[in-house]
């Protein structure tokens, strides 16, 4: 009874070893723009990348690489934006599917109905948790900015 305690003892001390022997390293953060957007020297990256989770910067509803925004108002500018979220999104190994978390900011607050008409259709339920905010100005003068949070398939 001794002999079998005392390799059970040991069997517990060299599990104990192997699992603190191993050391977590920490999540390699990637800092990516590789979009049409990176010749226009604004400062910040497009995307994060920590581990398996990708932050996006926020999106407006301007055509890639360039700073004009889209015409037609609120509708144009989130269809705009969602695309725009879309492609970064894929550009980094993610997709619409895998987003988490939303944040909207709006210029006007009245106008959360008819954004939330075009947001609609680029999710499919179960829809990510979402913030949504008046803003008293966002960049470029937009309607709308949308940032998210997605995983990396």
């Amino acid at each position: 009874m001794i002999k079998r305690g005392l390799v059970l003892s040991a069997i517990l001390l060299i599990i104990t070893a192997i699992g603190c022997s191993k050391s977590e390293e920490a999540p390699v953060v990637q800092f990516l723009n590789e979009g049409p957007n990176k010749d226009l020297d604004l400062p910040f990256s497009e995307a994060v990348r920590v581990g398996d989770v990708l932050f996006l910067a926020g999106q407006v509803g301007n055509v890639p690489g360039e700073m004009g925004l889209v015409e037609g108002g609120i509708g144009p500018e989130t269809r705009q934006t969602m695309e725009n979220i879309k492609t970064v999104l894929e550009r980094y190994g993610s997709g619409m599917e895998d987003v988490v978390k939303c944040t909207i900011f709006m210029a006007d607050i009245a106008e959360w109905g008819a954004m939330n008409e075009v947001y609609r259709t680029f999710f499919k339920k179960p829809y990510p948790a979402r913030s949504a905010l008046g803003a008293s100005g966002l960049a470029l003068g937009a309607a709308v900015e949308i940032e998210c949070i997605a995983a990396v398939k």
